[in-house]
């Protein structure tokens, strides 16, 4: 892996599955001594959101076109 001039290097996608990495995801850089870590950034909910309870329980992997298929019945 190649770090480009602009210091941009490609995450693999397995860890990026792996990890939830998703576009516009925030992640933190960790040193220890010469190894960098990355780690994922948690995600804070405010305490009175009403959807709260309800974040990262879902299973199944849908785009958003079927769920609004599924949801709205096909035209």
């Amino acid at each position: 892996m190649k770090v480009t001039v602009k210091g941009q290097v490609t995450i693999p996608r397995h860890i990026r599955e792996k990890l939830g990495i998703t576009p516009n995801t925030d992640i933190n850089f960790q040193e220890e001594g010469r190894r960098v870590y990355l780690t994922k950034k948690k995600v804070t909910v405010p305490e009175n959101n009403k959807f709260r309870r309800y974040r990262g329980i879902a299973t199944v992997k849908m785009t958003t076109d079927e769920i609004m298929a599924l949801t709205r019945g096909r035209k």
